[in-house]
């Protein structure tokens, strides 16, 4: 059984930088796409970035771009999200998805077209 299991989230202040970790088991993902969601209270899902499992072809929000950071580490099964410089819109339950595929027909910053999710993890950026 596929599992993804997101980590790292904490209260920070603005300005601060954090990392965010998603560990895969059950799997090991050398294809597909991995992606990072974010949820605010009364807000809808929202993108945040998406990258290849097998490295490259990263692409994030507008609202993230220059901030934030998707990389992965393949000896681990592990995607992680630095994100700098946060903003205390940036507070969310951060998610990350995994999609079997990396399709160039396939629109990643949907969420339905991912195949597995994690539970969150909660980001709180507050002075």
């Amino acid at each position: 059984q596929v599992r993804l299991a997101e980590s790292g989230g904490r209260l920070v202040q603005p300005g601060d930088s954090l990392r965010l970790s998603c560990a895969a088991s059950g799997r090991t993902f050398t294809s597909g796409t991995a992606g990072w969601f974010r949820q605010a209270p009364g807000k809808e899902n929202e993108f945040v970035a998406r990258m290849r499992w097998s490295g490259g072809n990263k692409y994030y929000a507008n609202s993230v771009k220059g901030r934030f950071t998707i990389s992965r580490d393949d000896t681990s099964n592990t995607v992680y999200l630095q994100m700098n410089n946060l903003k205390p819109e940036d507070t969310a339950v951060y998610y990350c998805g995994s999609a079997l595929s990396s399709s160039l027909l396939t629109d990643y910053t949907r969420r339905g077209n991912y195949d597995y999710w994690g539970q969150g993890t909660q980001v709180t950026v507050s002075s």
